[in-house]
């Protein structure tokens, strides 16, 4: 059953890997300085807790930071998805593993959207991701959305 602790062993679980990450790291630890790391990390804890558990910890707005990462591409959420689909595969039973991926599907097409449109590109062609594409770690680097 989903808890505070194990959306915090996915948080801390995830972030670890994507910071050393090749493809995806640099965006991060360009954009959190270290000293920055733990507040973030308690930032993320709150926000699963309120998307999943609905506890209303989180009162922050997830989508300005990332419009304004330059090239912010599809590789980009790809590998994101990739790496937090094996997170939570490691980490939570199957039924778990479906809510927290339900979740982050439905946040990566609605950011991918709203990147495409802030940049003036259309929005038609950008497609949901699927966990099947992600099995396939030759799919990770797709083109640029949008």
């Amino acid at each position: 059953m989903l808890n505070e602790e194990m959306i915090r062993a996915v948080v801390h679980g995830f972030y670890d890997s994507i910071r050393d990450d090749d493809l995806i790291g640099p965006i991060f630890n360009n954009a959190i300085p270290p000293k920055a790391w733990p507040p973030h990390l308690e930032k993320m804890c709150d926000f699963w807790s309120s998307t999943l558990l609905r506890t209303g910890r989180y009162g922050g707005r997830p989508l300005p930071p990332h419009l304004i990462i330059p090239d912010l591409g599809e590789a980009h959420f790809r590998r994101w998805l990739f790496l937090f689909h094996q997170t939570v595969t490691r980490l939570c039973p199957p039924e778990v593993v479906k809510l927290f991926m339900d979740r982050a599907l439905r946040i990566a097409q609605s950011f991918r959207l709203a990147i495409a449109f802030n940049r003036g590109e259309s929005t038609v062609t950008v497609a949901p991701i699927t966990i099947e594409s992600l099995s396939d770690p030759h799919a990770i680097g797709s083109p640029k959305c949008g």
